[in-house]
């Protein structure tokens, strides 16, 4: 997504109610759900976070419900977004965040146990195969890709989009994607993901892919992770997101 795309979603995160879509080529109006994003996990996210197991990274956070909820739980997770007021609100809450994008350099690569793709950031990049192969290298063997995907089954779509406000500007436009069901999962098995689960709850559908446990690691060699401190005593984190939180 492009600067002047975040600009116009960092403003709309102060003022949630103000209005924002996504504006496709074919012109399409998509709005963005930005009051439940900046709101309290919902019953519906319950089902999600209920799948996680940590150490859990949470891509494309926002502003951080469930990376929130999950902390909360005393769940090792860590949110990355691009979004400089996305990240503060993250932990300005108190839960753990760097402004990073899922294609840079990420700590933990190949030691991550869950991975989320929830609120439609199955589109990011515009490109969702090179997305999932991404995901699956940073998931430890035998690690869980949760996803959200479109409701409607036979959505299968690459488009060029803009965010539009309801005062009628406009940002750069960008790539994205919108996925149904089956369109992912043949996705993912082409990225080397196995089906796990899929389910729907209050017309949001969701399928749980994972790595194979024989796979090699992709992380570095010789990788250190450390114990989370929490309830989830048995989980780690990777040292240098530990060190982060620790130091707050």
């Amino acid at each position: 997504m492009k600067a002047g795309a975040i600009g116009l979603y960092e403003e709309a995160l102060s003022l949630p109610g103000a209005g924002l879509l996504l504006r496709t080529a074919c012109g399409r109006a998509l709005p963005l759900q930005l009051e439940r994003w900046c709101g309290l996990a919902d019953r519906t996210d319950e089902e999600l976070l209920l799948r996680c197991q940590g150490p859990v990274l949470d891509i494309g956070c926002g502003p951080g419900r469930l990376t929130i909820a999950l902390a909360e739980r005393g769940i090792p997770v860590l949110g990355i977004d691009i979004s400089r007021t996305a990240v503060a609100r993250v932990r300005e809450a108190g839960a753990c965040a760097i402004r990073r994008s899922v294609f840079d350099p990420l700590p933990g690569q190949g030691r991550w146990a869950t991975a989320l793709l929830a609120d439609g950031n199955i589109g990011i990049g515009g490109y969702p195969d090179e997305l999932l192969r991404r995901c699956a290298r940073l998931l430890a063997p035998g690690g869980r890709l949760l996803i959200e995907a479109e409701h409607d089954d036979d959505i299968d779509e690459r488009m060029t989009a803009w965010l539009e406000h309801a005062d009628g500007r406009r940002s750069p436009v960008f790539p994205w994607a919108r996925l149904g069901v089956s369109a992912l999962l043949e996705l993912a098995a082409a990225a080397g993901l196995h089906f796990l689960e899929e389910w729907n709850d209050a017309d949001r559908a969701f399928v749980a892919v994972t790595r194979s446990a024989t796979d090699r690691p992709h992380g570095r060699p010789g990788q250190r992770l450390i114990g989370a401190v929490g309830p989830a005593g048995g989980h780690a984190l990777p040292l240098t997101i530990a060190t982060r939180k620790h130091g707050r």
